[in-house]
């Protein structure tokens, strides 16, 4: 089996984005107003039309076999409003995931959005990490380690800030995949620059602490690539040296990296850097990258093609990539 760690909604239908404008025109006038969750009148046929010919469709043609589906990352948000107004659209975007998961339990399994907003205290975070996985049979969850959406006012992920969300997620057994949400600052770029830099910032948090130490079972996926970091990983190596610690003995036990990279050269330098065992298979199709590279002819998130074309992974190391290692780290998974 070919498992793709890495997929979200994208292609929700259009009630999605309407109820999100009504979120944004509310908040305008008020920037304080407390956000029901209402309802969100969207059809099971509605959910297979935007299915069938987009993710499934792709999924059939690229030859993998699951996706572990998640809510749309540039949709999550955390920025806009309040903790009502994230609560009210994580719900809905989370509850769509279930349905789509429902309908097609072949193809796809739930992994959570979840309510944050920056410099709330997570207990709206931990109530969805209850609801969705207790009730509604998610395996993992997203976690954004900057809810400011590029401004980084909440404290490093190493913090005790944090603690209640990873309590949590030790005592349901899932991992956090890291992805930032949309860029609010010009500085950023969200797909680009916000995105792999995000993904390295949350990597140094977790190098320079002791979280391990704490949540020794505490499993985070890194996306992208893991960002810069196997680009660096010699630099990496000898500022952790440097401190007086080994990288690999303090992160390699926790921390995994997926293959959302969308060039032959750049998938080859991560499985050169990483251990195979870290490496989990992903496209994020349908998502930041949609084109044909003129250069090979074949879409660039068509990540299969790299892991194939690969000539030094053995077989058993490619059934690694492709399956064992996400099965390894989403415990859940087997139910």
């Amino acid at each position: 089996m070919i498992i793709d760690c890495h997929g979200h909604y994208t292609t929700a239908p259009s009630e999605l984005g309407d109820y999100r404008d009504q979120q944004k025109a509310e908040l305008k006038n008020d920037p304080m107003f407390q956000t029901t969750k209402g309802i969100l009148n969207i059809t099971d046929d509605q959910i297979r039309d935007s299915i069938r010919n987009n993710q499934l469709k792709l999924q059939q043609e690229r030859g993998t076999d699951l996706t572990l589906f998640s809510p749309r990352a540039s949709w999550m948000g955390h920025h806009l409003g309040n903790e009502s107004t994230s609560v009210a659209w994580t719900e809905h975007c989370n509850d769509l995931i279930r349905r789509v998961c429902d309908l097609f339990p072949e193809n796809f399994a739930p992994v959570a959005q979840l309510p944050q907003s920056a410099n709330v205290k997570p207990d709206a975070v931990v109530r969805e990490l209850e609801r969705t996985v207790n009730e509604m049979g998610f395996i993992g969850c997203n976690l954004n380690p900057d809810p400011s959406g590029g401004y980084w006012k909440d404290k490093p992920l190493h913090d005790k800030f944090w603690y209640p969300i990873y309590e949590k997620m030790s005592e349901l057994n899932i991992p956090a995949m890291i992805h930032v949400s949309g860029s609010c600052h010009d500085c950023f770029h969200t797909t680009s620059s916000y995105y792999l830099s995000a993904d390295t910032t949350a990597f140094v948090h977790l190098m320079m602490s002791d979280l391990f130490k704490d949540f020794p079972d505490l499993k985070f996926i890194i996306p992208h690539g893991g960002g810069a970091v196997p680009y660096h990983w010699g630099r990496f190596r000898g500022i952790a040296q440097d401190q007086g610690f080994d990288l690999e003995e303090k992160v390699l036990n926790n921390i995994y990296f997926d293959t959302c990279v969308y060039h032959q050269e750049g998938i080859d330098l991560l499985l050169d850097v990483i251990p195979t065992k870290n490496i989990l298979f992903a496209s994020e199709m349908i998502g930041a990258v949609r084109g044909i590279d003129p250069r090979t002819g074949h879409y660039f998130d068509d990540t299969k093609r790299y892991i194939d074309g690969n000539t030094k992974l053995t077989a058993a190391e490619k059934k690694m990539v492709f399956e064992d290692n996400t099965r390894a780290v989403f415990p859940l998974l087997k139910a």
